[in-house]
């Protein structure tokens, strides 16, 4: 199964539609993000992309109720606090803000693990679980907006980066 992987967008919605659009000719039709949307019409590019959207909240989420009661408006939207554990594609998967949420515990019961808030894409392996940052989907650090596609089947991943030149401030 391909999700879309995305975190810290920030509000920034020509970006997020242009990711969203290369998620889905690309074959997903759900995507995670672990967190900082910020404002409740973050979410509307998910909803205008007909896709899926579950994630959890960061620490520039301020308007949670508005995010929640957008969330709830949109089909197969869902939102939650961070760290959130939760079953796609036949894996367990953990979706959580900051790393420094994590305990040995949850490494060891969880096959991915997305994290955002440092705004710059990794993936590393620890424990067993596959740990991945897909970068700033909004681009407003590093001037070029970041998301990842993963296949849950043969755990792989694909980082995305639109072009920098695009993206200036």
């Amino acid at each position: 199964m391909k999700v879309g992987l995305m975190s810290d967008s920030h509000d920034r919605l020509p970006a997020i539609a242009e990711l969203l659009k290369r998620m889905t000719a690309s074959g997903v039709s759900m995507v995670l993000h672990a967190g900082d949307f910020c404002a409740p019409f973050s979410l509307l590019p998910f909803r205008e992309a007909g896709v899926s959207l579950a994630g959890v909240f960061g620490r520039n989420d301020g308007d949670r109720e508005g995010l929640l009661a957008f969330a709830q408006r949109g089909v197969g939207h869902e939102l939650w606090d961070s760290p959130h554990s939760f079953e796609v594609g036949g894996h367990r998967l953990l979706l959580v803000h900051e790393l420094a949420d994590l305990t040995d515990q949850s490494l060891s019961n969880h096959a991915f693990i997305i994290h955002g808030q440092t705004h710059k894409p990794e993936m590393k392996e620890r424990e067993g679980a596959l740990i991945i940052n897909p970068g700033e989907a909004c681009g407003w650090l590093y001037g070029s907006p970041q998301a990842a596609i993963l296949d849950t089947d043969n755990k792989a991943v694909e980082f995305i980066q639109l072009p920098a030149k695009d993206w200036k401030r």
